[in-house]
C-alpha cells in the first residue's frame, strides 16, 4: 500500500540516475552533499595497480564510493573512524608519486563497510584494522577542494558531543545552500512568475535531503543541492488535491502535498528550516486551491463514513493523514487496528463476535492478567507515570512487519544489521500472541494488512533474513490456517475490517487512537497512558539549552514512535449501520430507530415511497421555477398543504391565515386572529383543522369545515416562534424562553367541542426560542435559540441531552436527519450544521455569504431558502454548493415539501408563494 507505493516510486526515481546508491546507505540525519567521477587505485604504484571505474560521493559522515560494475561491493567509509585524509603521497608514505600529475586522494581508515555485493541486499560486511584507499577524481583540479571538505567534515565527525558535531554539519550545510539558489533554466514555460524561493529538506522514510523549494503561479518545484536523484522534482499546481501542515522532529516544519484525493502517499513532503517559510508556502498553495478543491475535516469524513459514502479502511486512512501520519516519516507512519482474535481456526467467522479483537481497549489491556502487572507498576511510579514502556507504532515495528519489501531501510535504521531471525515477522499468530502476553509488546498493525499488495509477506526477494533457532530459514511469512494464500488472508483481513461488527465499534477504538481516551484522565480510566514524550506538545525541544541533550531527546522521541495528533476531545459517533436500526435498546435515541412491523402492502408503498424520494432527491438539482403567487402583504412565515395536495395554507407577518386553492390557482379564504403576525402553521392529521402560532403570545385553531376559529392556546409569556404536532400533542416554541409539549384531545367533528389541553412538560432555555423540530418518532426535539445555540431533548424523559453553541446569532432553522442520526441547523451567520445525535458532537460545518433562513434534507443533500432569495442546493459529503436556483426577490423565509420529495412550495419576504417542480 502506502509505503510499497512510496518505495516504488523512489526505484522509478533511482532508474533515472542509473545508480545502485541510495540515501538509505547514509546514517541516520546525514547528508549527501556531492559526487566526483572517480577511480578507486587498487595497489597503487605496484606491477599489480588496478583501477576500479565509480564515483565518489562526499556525505556528511562518511565517504562512499560506488563502483559501476555491480559485481564490486559499494564501499562505505566512515570519517570518524579516519585516521589521515590528505592528497595522495603528501603524508609520507609514497611521496616519490606526487611528482606525477595525479588527482590522488589518500584515506587511511581503521573500518570500512562493503554493501550491495553483486547488488544483492544483504548484512554490511565489516573490515576493520588500519588501511588506505586511493581514489583518483576525473577533474585533478577538485581534488584541493574535496580533500578541505573532508578535512572539515572529519572535524566535525570528531567532536566528542553530539550536538556540536549536529551544529557544525548543519553551519555546513546553511553555508553550501547560501551559496547557491535554485537554477530558473529549470522552469517548465518562460513566462512563470516567481512567488517565493527558500531552502528546505525533500523528507523520505528515514532520510531528508536538502535543496531549494521554488513556487510560481503554475509550478512548485524541488532542486535537491545534490542533484539526487534527478535534478529537480516538479509539480503543477493544478494537480494538486489536498496539502497538509506537518510536524516533522516534533517542530511546525512540514509540508506535505497530494495530487490524489484518497491515497495515503503524497506526491512530495517538505522540511523547512524556518516556520514561516512553511506557513508562506502552506498559505500561497492553499490561496490556489480555494478556487479549485474543497477542503475536508476530519468532521466532514466523519459524516461520510457515518452515512456508509467511506469504508471503514477509507475512513482511517483520512484519519491517520489529518492525524500528521506519513509514509514518509516512520515514526508517524499511519496506524491501523488489528481486528482478528482467531488465528487458530481453520475457518473465519466473521458473523461470531468472539472472532474479533475488542477495539473498546488498546493492546495493552487485552490481557487482563499483564495489564494488572503494569497497572501495579504504574501505581507505584513517581510522576511522570506511563503504563506502556513502548508504544504501539514506532519506526522499528513499522520495519518489523516490511523488512520483505524494506531490507535497505532496516539495515539503515539498524546500522546495517537485520534483526534477530527469532524476532523477525515470521508468524502472524505468532506475533498477536506475543502482542498479547509480551511484556513490552503492544504494535497495532499498519495500512498495507488491510491493502492489495502481498509482497510484505512474501519473501520474493530471497533475502537471507537468517535461521531460526529451530533451524529453519526465515522466508514468507506463515499464514492463520483459515487462509489459504496471502491474497486470501489479505481479503479476509479486509473483509473483516468492513464487516458489521467492526463498522459497530470502530469509534472505539478510535477514541483510543486519535480522541478524547488519548489524553488526561479518560486515558488513564481506558488504561492507554503513554510515555509523556510520545504526545504532541511532551517537550518543548526549544526549551533545550544542551545541544547534546536536544539531540538525545530528539533521537529517542524518533525512535520511541508518537501518539498521532488529537483530532476529537467528545466521544466519537458510531456508524450508522442496518443493525441498529432494528435494535431495541432502552434509550429514546437508539428506540426511534426501531423498526415498526407492518404488512406486506404497506411495506410495498414504503418502497415504493423510498424509490419516489430517492428519485427526487438525486434530481433536485433540476428543480424549476412552475408558478408564483404574491398571496400576503408582508413575509409568508409558514406553510402547510393538505393531504391530497390541492389545498395550501399560508401564515404571513401581515397576521393573516390564507387557504390557497392549487387546483383554481385562487384564494379561497383569508382569515385574522388578532393584529400581530403569526409565524408558522401545521395541520392535523384528517385535514379537518389548522394550527397556527401567533406573536400575540397564543395558538389558534381554526376549523375549515366550519370555517371560523375553533380555540386558542393561551400558554405563553411572548412570542410562539414555532409549533409542532405528532400523536395528539402539540409543541410550542416561545421567545419566553420555553419549550411546551401540551396533551391536545380532538375535537369533535362537529367543531363546537373546544380542545382540552394539559401541560405535560416544559423544556426551559436561557433565551429566546426561535425553532424546534421533532425527529420520525418523536421521541426527541432540537431547538434553536436566538444566541446560536442547538439542544436536543430527551422527549421520553424530557431532559437536555445536549447543548452546542454552534452559530453567531439566531438560529434560523433546525431538522433531524430521516434516520434521526443527525441534526442540521443553520443561522443568521451563514453556517449550515451538522451535529451527531448520539454524542452531540459538530461534525461539519459549512459556510455560505448569506444567512439559510429555511431548508429540507434527506441527510446527505440540503435544499435550503437564502436571504437572497435564491435556493442553494449543498452536498454535505463532498462538501459543497451543488447549484444555485434564482427565486424569490427577498429572503426566502419558510419551505414545505411533500412526503416523497416530489413537490416542494417556498414562501418569501416578497410576499409570493412558489410552487417548484423536478424535472426527471
Amino acid at each position: 500500500m502506502a509505503f510499497i507505493r512510496k518505495k516504488q516510486q523512489e526505484q522509478q526515481l533511482q532508474l533515472y540516475s542509473k545508480e545502485r546508491f541510495s540515501l538509505l546507505l547514509l546514517n541516520l540525519e546525514e547528508y549527501y552533499f556531492e559526487q566526483h567521477g572517480a577511480n578507486h587505485i587498487l595497489h597503487k604504484g605496484s606491477h599489480h595497480e588496478r583501477k576500479i571505474r565509480g564515483s565518489l560521493k562526499i556525505c556528511s559522515k562518511s565517504v562512499i564510493f560506488e563502483p559501476d560494475a555491480i559485481s564490486q561491493p559499494i564501499i562505505k567509509i566512515p570519517l570518524r573512524d579516519c585516521i589521515t585524509i590528505g592528497k595522495h603521497g603528501e603524508n609520507g608514505a609514497n611521496r616519490h608519486f606526487t611528482k606525477a600529475k595525479s588527482g590522488g586522494i589518500s584515506l587511511i581508515f581503521s573500518q570500512v563497510y562493503f554493501i550491495k555485493e553483486h547488488n544483492v541486499v544483504a548484512p554490511y560486511k565489516i573490515e576493520r584494522g588500519k588501511m588506505e584507499y586511493v581514489f583518483e577524481l576525473d577533474v585533478p583540479g577538485k581534488v584541493e577542494d574535496v580533500v578541505e571538505t573532508l578535512l572539515q567534515l572529519h572535524r566535525a565527525s570528531c567532536l566528542d558531543k553530539l550536538g556540536d558535531q549536529t551544529a557544525m554539519i548543519t553551519a555546513i550545510l546553511q553555508s553550501r545552500l547560501a551559496r547557491t539558489s535554485f537554477d530558473k533554466n529549470r522552469f517548465q514555460n518562460i513566462s512563470e512568475r516567481l512567488h517565493m524561493e527558500c531552502k528546505a529538506e525533500m523528507v523520505t522514510p528515514l532520510v531528508t535531503n536538502p535543496g531549494h523549494v521554488c513556487i510560481t503561479d503554475t509550478n512548485l518545484y524541488f532542486q535537491p543541492l545534490n542533484g539526487y536523484p534527478k535534478p529537480v522534482v516538479q509539480i503543477t499546481l493544478q494537480d494538486v488535491r489536498r496539502i497538509y501542515k506537518r510536524r516533522h522532529g516534533l517542530m511546525p516544519l512540514g509540508l506535505e502535498v497530494f495530487c490524489t484525493e484518497d491515497d495515503l502517499c503524497s506526491d512530495i513532503y517538505l522540511k523547512f528550516y524556518e516556520p514561516q517559510d512553511r506557513d508562506d508556502l502552506y498559505f500561497y498553495i492553499a490561496t490556489y486551491l480555494e478556487h479549485h478543491v474543497a477542503e475536508h475535516t476530519a468532521e466532514s469524513y466523519m459524516l461520510q463514513w457515518q452515512r456508509g459514502h467511506l469504508s471503514n479502511y477509507q475512513y482511517l486512512l483520512h484519519l491517520n493523514n489529518l492525524a500528521d501520519r506519513s509514509c514518509n516519516d516512520l515514526s508517524q507512519y499511519p496506524v491501523f487496528p488489528w481486528i482478528i482474535h482467531d488465528y487458530s481456526s481453520s475457518e473465519l467467522d466473521l458473523s461470531n463476535p468472539g472472532t474479533f479483537r475488542d477495539l473498546s481497549k488498546p493492546v495493552g489491556a487485552l490481557n487482563k492478567e499483564r495489564l494488572e502487572r503494569l497497572l501495579t507498576r504504574y501505581q507505584e511510579m513517581p510522576e511522570p507515570k506511563f503504563m506502556y514502556g513502548s508504544h504501539y507504532s514506532s519506526p522499528g515495528y513499522v520495519l518489523f512487519y516490511l523488512v520483505r519489501i524494506a531490507p535497505e531501510y532496516m539495515l539503515c535504521l539498524q546500522n546495517g544489521r537485520f534483526d534477530n531471525a527469532d524476532r523477525m515477522f515470521n508468524s502472524v499468530a505468532e506475533t498477536w500472541k506475543n502482542c498479547l502476553d509480551g511484556a513490552t509488546d503492544f504494535k497495532e498493525l499498519i495500512p498495507e494488512f488491510y491493502g492489495d499488495d502481498v509482497s510484505f509477506l512474501v519473501n520474493s526477494l530471497k533475502l537471507d533474513l537468517g535461521k531460526r533457532q529451530g533451524g529453519q530459514m526465515v522466508d514468507d511469512v506463515e499464514l492463520p490456517p483459515w487462509a489459504s494464500s496471502p491474497e486470501d488472508f489479505l481479503q479476509k483481513s479486509k473483509d473483516a475490517l468492513e464487516s458489521n461488527y467492526v463498522s459497530e465499534h470502530l469509534h472505539e477504538w478510535i477514541d483510543l487512537i486519535f480522541g478524547y481516551k488519548q489524553k488526561g484522565s479518560d486515558a488513564v480510566g481506558a488504561h492507554n497512558v503513554f510515555h509523556p514524550l510520545t504526545y504532541e506538545g511532551g517537550v518543548d525541544l526549544n526549551s533545550i539549552q544542551d545541544p547534546d541533550e536536544k539531540v538525545a531527546m530528539l533521537t529517542q522521541i524518533l525512535e520511541f514512535g508518537q501518539t498521532p495528533k488529537q483530532l476529537f476531545v467528545t466521544p466519537h459517533p458510531r456508524r450508522i449501520t442496518p443493525k441498529f436500526k432494528s435494535l431495541s435498546q432502552t434509550s429514546s435515541y437508539n428506540a426511534s430507530m426501531a423498526d415498526s412491523p407492518v404488512s406486506p402492502g404497506e411495506e410495498s408503498f414504503e418502497d415504493l415511497t423510498e424509490e419516489s424520494k430517492t428519485l427526487a432527491w438525486n434530481n433536485i438539482t433540476k428543480l424549476q421555477l412552475h408558478e408564483q403567487y404574491k398571496i400576503h402583504k408582508e413575509a409568508v412565515t409558514g406553510i402547510t398543504v393538505s393531504r391530497n395536495g390541492s389545498s395550501v395554507f399560508t401564515t404571513s407577518q401581515d397576521s393573516t391565515l390564507k387557504m390557497f386553492s392549487k387546483e383554481s390557482k385562487m384564494l379561497q379564504r383569508s382569515i385574522s386572529f388578532s393584529n400581530m403576525a403569526l409565524s408558522s402553521c401545521l395541520l392535523l392529521p384528517g385535514d379537518a383543522t389548522v394550527i397556527s402560532s401567533s406573536w400575540d403570545n397564543n395558538v389558534y385553531f381554526y376549523s375549515i369545515a366550519f370555517g371560523r376559529r375553533q380555540d386558542t392556546l393561551m400558554g405563553h409569556d411572548d412570542a410562539v416562534s414555532k409549533i409542532c404536532w405528532h400523536d395528539n400533542r402539540l409543541y410550542s416554541a416561545s421567545w419566553d424562553s420555553t419549550v411546551k409539549v401540551w396533551s391536545g384531545v380532538p375535537a369533535e367533528m362537529s367543531g363546537t367541542k373546544r380542545h382540552h389541553f394539559d401541560l405535560l412538560a416544559e423544556l426551559e432555555h436561557d433565551v429566546s426560542v426561535d425553532t424546534i423540530s421533532l425527529n420520525a418518532a418523536s421521541t426527541l426535539l432540537v431547538s434553536g435559540t436566538k444566541e446560536g445555540t442547538v439542544n436536543i431533548w430527551d422527549l421520553t424523559t424530557a431532559t437536555l441531552m445536549h447543548q452546542i453553541p454552534c452559530h453567531s446569532g439566531i438560529v434560523c432553522d433546525t431538522a433531524f436527519s430521516p434516520d434521526s442520526r443527525h441534526v442540521l441547523s443553520t443561522g443568521a451567520d451563514g453556517c449550515l450544521n451538522v451535529i451527531d445525535v448520539q454524542t452531540g458532537m459538530l461534525i461539519s460545518s459549512m459556510t455560505s455569504d448569506q444567512p439559510q433562513r429555511c431548508f429540507v434534507w434527506d441527510g446527505n443533500s440540503v435544499l435550503s431558502g437564502s436571504q437572497s432569495g435564491e435556493l442553494l442546493i449543498w452536498d454535505l459529503l463532498g462538501a459543497k454548493i451543488s447549484e444555485r436556483i434564482q427565486g424569490h426577490t427577498g429572503a426566502v423565509t419558510c419551505i414545505w415539501m411533500n412526503e416523497q420529495c416530489s413537490s416542494i412550495i417556498t414562501g418569501g419576504e416578497d410576499r409570493q408563494i412558489i410552487f417548484w417542480k423536478l424535472q426527471y
